[in-house]
């Protein structure tokens, strides 16, 4: 189910960052009372009354010709374009401004669903710029405080009136999509799966801007392939919608239950593939490394390209490697067989006793170091989730449990139960912990 997205933008220093954390819960949105301190979009997840959205903060807009300032209005007018609602936070305090009705200009061409949240209710001042804010010639005012949660219930129920409760029967197919770098092949890989040209692909880096979802029919069962705009590393020179594309990449992994990292085989490992396939695993996604472009190499075996991926990818040793061809179609009957071995490994449960009698034997066979005259015990582990795998271990301290043990246990686990493709996560309770 594709969420719907809220952007706030406004003015620099309104207030935007603070009401980005109060909706979403956590302090995530740097906070300072100087101008542009929020210079990138920052993404969340967030619910309201079961409804859940994706939030997006933006760098403050100026209508100055500088070019920094010109970068943040680019970036803010990519987001508008994506959301579903925009709140344009405005200060009650100041009252309007120059830049206001240039912010004005910018949402009145977007013909989106505008909620101009009048910030700063809480100040005096705010009272007798009030009505103010109505030349702006919006639908919809809410007058607001961030900080003293004035009017934060009103807000919320005008941003999400249209959104729907998160009830009911969830599609329960296989989502999977494409991540990677630009130009990697993403695009071509979904048409060769699909065996038709449902993207627009070319050779210029970034071409595919959207998420796409299309439908895959395989042994009779349905799988939703999500394609990606390419992922590419931030840096000083990074355009407005190339950073854009992040944040939808991001989303889609959000959307999805496995990531296909597609890795060029003629320009080789980047060190941004490594972090591209840590969003995934830090999402807890199943995980395969697709070698595409495989059939413009000559001079590397399979057996010593893949030697390179599992030294260059150490901590991810479970996920399967599969080389082909998306261009000629060469060696992709491989992808697929993955794709379901990794799709029965993410859900699959594993009886209690069986889990135990493993940890257990891999105790007594290797037990942890002491600390300061304590030794770790482990008294009874069980699977207390799945998508990714999640175990549970009953110790008598977890304080004792040392990363290098917990990665040993990890291993005894995949060295006894088939998970390869999956992330799986270890929690530790003191046995003295009462259930949450």
């Amino acid at each position: 189910m594709k969420l719907p997205t809220v952007a706030l933008v406004g003015r620099p220093n309104v207030g935007k960052s603070t009401l980005f954390n109060k909706i979403v819960g956590k302090q995530i949105s740097i906070i300072e009372d100087i101008p542009g301190v929020t210079r990138d979009r920052i993404y969340q997840e967030a619910s309201y009354q079961n409804k859940r959205f994706y939030l997006i903060d933006t760098g403050g807009i100026d209508s100055t010709k500088l070019d920094f300032n010109q970068e943040i209005k680019m970036q803010s007018e990519i987001a508008i374009q994506e959301a579903d609602v925009v709140v344009f936070v405005v200060d009650g305090k100041e009252g309007l401004t120059s830049n206001d009705y240039f912010i004005r200009d910018i949402l009145r061409k977007a013909n989106k669903k505008i909620v101009v949240a009048i910030n700063k209710m809480d100040v005096k001042e705010a009272q007798d710029t009030l009505f103010d804010f109505y030349e702006l010639g919006f639908d919809t005012y809410i007058p607001i405080s961030s900080i003293h949660n004035i009017g934060y219930v009103e807000l919320m129920d005008s941003i999400t009136m249209n959104f729907k409760e998160q009830e009911g029967k969830e599609d329960d197919r296989i989502k999977f999509c494409m991540i990677g770098r630009p130009n990697v092949g993403k695009s071509s890989l979904m048409n060769a799966l699909l065996n038709e040209e449902r993207v627009v692909v070319s050779d210029v880096a970034g071409t595919t801007r959207d998420s796409i979802d299309s439908i895959l029919k395989y042994n009779n069962e349905e799988f939703v392939i999500i394609d990606t705009a390419g992922m590419r590393k931030k840096g000083r020179i990074f355009e407005a919608v190339e950073k854009y594309s992040l944040l939808r990449s991001l989303k889609a992994i959000d959307r999805s239950d496995i990531c296909l990292v597609v890795i060029d085989a003629k320009e080789g490992i980047m060190e941004h593939d490594k972090h591209i396939a840590g969003y995934a695993i830090e999402r807890g996604k199943g995980i395969i490394f697709v070698v595409n472009k495989w059939d413009a190499v000559e001079d590397t075996t399979i057996a010593d390209f893949e030697e390179l991926m599992r030294n260059e990818f150490q901590f991810a040793p479970y996920a399967p490697i599969v080389f082909l061809s998306a261009l000629t179609k060469k060696r992709i009957h491989t992808l697929m067989p993955e794709v379901i071995k990794v799709k029965e490994n993410i859900k699959r449960e594993i009886p209690t006793n069986l889990v135990n009698d493993v940890i257990q034997d891999a105790y007594q066979l290797n037990l942890p170091p002491s600390y300061k005259g304590k030794r770790l015990k482990i008294y009874f582990v069980s699977q207390t989730g799945i998508q990714p795998p999640k175990f549970t271990f009953r110790v008598n301290y977890k304080g004792l449990v040392h990363f290098s043990y917990e990665r040993y246990l990890e291993n005894q686990l995949r060295k006894n139960f088939d998970l390869v493709g999956t992330p799986i996560i270890l929690q530790f309770k003191n046995r003295s912990d009462t259930e949450e």
